[in-house]
Order: C-alpha cells, then structure tokens, then sequence
C-alpha cells in the first residue's frame, strides 16, 4: 500500500544552496529569452552543463570517490528547483546525472563506475535512454529489440524512438530482449551500457511543433558490444529499468515546466497594473495554492529517497498531478489574456505562450503516460 505522504521542509543548510545558485544562473542565463528558457529541462548547452559541473553541481548527492558532492537529496531539491524556474538549459546533463548515473553505482560493475560516474559530475559526457519502440507506444514490456550473446560479447539488432537527444548522446542505457518473446512481457529483458560511437548505431533527430530536435529515432543494426556492455544481471532487466523510471519521476521537474511563463506573465501584470484585478488575483491565488501543494507532496518524495526507500508508486502520484497543473497553465493564461487590449501583450510573453502551449501536451506522455502512472498507482494501493 502507498504510505501517506507528510509534509516536510528543506533544512537551513540546504537552503543555503539557493543564494549562490541564483546568482550563478543570473551570470549564465542573461542572454537567453524567454522563450528560450521555457525549454527548461529540454534546453542542450554542452557549455553550461560542463560550467555547472565545475561548481560541483551535478552529481550533488552522488558518492565523493566518485565524484559527486556526496550531499543530500534536499540539497539538490533546491538545486533542480532553481534551475527549473529560471529555465535553465539542462537537458546535456539532466538524464545522466538524474537516473544514469545513480543506475551505473547501483548495478555497474566497479570499472563502470570509475570510468563513467566522475566525467558525467564533470559534466563532460551526455546520456539518453533507449526504451520506447515504435510499434510498442506505451506498453514497455512488448519490446523487440534483442541482444544476442555471441564469442566476444553481445550483438543488438532493433530500434528505439522517442529517445531523447540520442542523436547527440554519447551513451545510452537501453533495454533489451536477451531471451524469449515479446509474448513473455517482462521475463528476458536486460539493461545494456552503450557507447553511441559503436559500428553499426544511427541516430535519426525527430522535430516537435516547435521545430526542436530533441527527440530522435535510434538504430541497431549487428552492433556488438563488450561482455561487460551489460548493466546489472541478464533478465533483470524489468526490475532494473522500473528503479530507473522511478529515479525520473521522483525529481520536482513534472511540476515546473511551464514556470517561466508564469514568470513571464506576472512580469507583465506588474509593469501593466499599478495593482492587481481580483481576475489577477483569482488566477494567480489558484495556481499559487496548486503549486504550493504539489511543492510539498514532491518534497516528500524526496524524503522517501532520504529514508533510501523507491517511492514508485508515490512519485507516480506526483507526477501525474504535476503534468495535469503544467497543462492547465498555458489555458488559463491563454484564456486569461484574451481580454488584454490588442498590441499590449509583449512579443516575448506571446512567443513563450505560444511555445509552452503547443509544447504542454506531451508533458503527460514523457515519463509514463497517466494510463501508465494509473495502473502503478493502482498497484500501489492494492487494487490490481
């Protein structure tokens, strides 16, 4: 059964991280738009990544022998909190500081972690996570992309869709039948650790709506990877990618996203209004107290991670209530800008409107879909 979620607060020396972080953020992000920025966690700046890992800002609650800070997961709440609100450009480092990492130190063999672990801290290398396939949508368990065992190690033959940044990726950590059909759903699925440069790997960028690349479309065709390219036991595979699934809903991201316009639009009420309209304050004390609340519930997620717990189920909570907040805030400021004279509402608060509403639909897919998150919720509470 799910275990009820308790507020909690961030400790005062976690909270201490927020000063020196802002004033970072304010130095690196002074050119980027709005627009820009509402890419957030989508945003690819090899550059910034690299600058934040020489503050010791990725890899914050990972072991020092490995490069991390070896802080707790609060203390890098806080960071992921401020650099979600600000828009920063993360997506170099995000997937492999937030679940690649934490996956290679609990299942990757000693020379994995050595190798891997410290140069993502430094924000030199970049991941992605070959799972979805195209004739398998949501349904995880239905893959067809094998690996073989052959003399000198392993050949993976199949494709992989919906990767993020695969294209510009320098590892992904893919999951693969190693045994059995796609009729036998979980059993005979394994985890493999890859090199994006090996023989016989394509990668195909796929555009959004938006015209952004960071989708891609990822091919195998006879590549053959070392005997240790395999992440973890053969055939646990399942039980392995289902933590990695819940290190990437357990973060406060899929409460965020669509935060720089908020910011943006309550930029514009200000310099418009000498006060707010009881319609400005309508909206914002409702998206305020949403906000607020999810706030909490995700910081008890991460008080379960603190307590060295895999809240799977809870996290599904979470992030299932935080894409359905993250989608209704570009329609309710849509709708609540309808009534602004015309030619008042500036270029860069249409430009990240328009972004984040085009974009907000597949905030509820990335992730998990809600069907998905349902069904591990119910599961959770003893109801299937």
């Amino acid at each position: 059964m799910l275990k009820p979620l308790i507020m909690t607060a961030v400790e005062p020396c976690d909270e201490a991280l927020r000063a020196p972080v802002r004033e970072f953020l304010s130095k690196h992000l002074a050119s980027l738009s709005a627009p820009q920025r509402a890419r957030s966690w989508l945003g690819f700046d090899a550059d910034f990544s690299r600058a934040l890992g020489q503050k010791g800002w990725i890899g914050l609650t990972l072991p020092p022998q490995y490069g991390g800070g070896g802080r707790g997961h609060f203390a890098r709440f806080v960071l992921v909190e401020e650099l979600l609100v600000w828009g920063a450009p993360v997506a170099a480092h995000w997937i492999a500081e937030r679940q690649s990492a934490p996956m290679i130190l609990r299942y990757g063999t000693e020379d994995q972690r050595r190798r891997i672990v410290p140069a993502i801290c430094r924000g030199e290398v970049t991941f992605c996570a070959g799972l979805s396939e195209a004739d398998s949508g949501s349904d995880l368990a239905s893959i067809r992309s094998r690996a073989q065992r052959i003399d000198n190690g392993w050949r993976l033959n199949g494709s992989k869709i919906w990767t993020t940044y695969g294209h510009r990726a320098d590892y992904m950590i893919g999951l693969f039948r190693t045994s059995g059909t796609p009729q036998d759903r979980t059993v005979g699925l394994s985890q493999f650790l890859i090199d994006m440069r090996t023989a016989g790997i394509s990668a195909r960028p796929i555009k959004d709506l938006a015209g952004d690349d960071h989708f891609s479309e990822v091919h195998f065709e006879n590549v053959e990877l070392p005997p240790d390219a395999l992440l973890g036991s053969e055939g646990a595979g399942w039980e392995q990618v289902n933590v990695e699934l819940a290190f990437e809903r357990s973060g406060p991201e899929r409460i965020y996203s669509s935060m720089v316009l908020i910011n943006e639009w309550m930029s514009f009420l200000h310099k418009r209004r000498e006060s707010p309209s009881v319609k400005d304050k309508e909206l914002l004390g409702r998206l305020a107290a949403r906000l607020a609340t999810l706030r909490n519930l995700s910081l008890a997620v991460t008080s379960r991670l603190v307590e060295t717990e895999s809240p799977v189920a809870e996290a599904s909570v979470v992030k299932d209530l935080g894409t359905t907040f993250e989608q209704s805030i570009p329609v309710s400021i849509a709708v609540h800008l309808a009534d602004e004279p015309a030619g008042t509402i500036p270029e860069t608060l249409s430009a990240t409107l328009e972004y984040v509403a085009g974009m907000s639909p597949s905030f509820s897919l990335r992730g998990g879909t809600r069907e998905i998150l349902r069904g591990i919720i119910a599961r959770g509470l003893g109801l299937r």
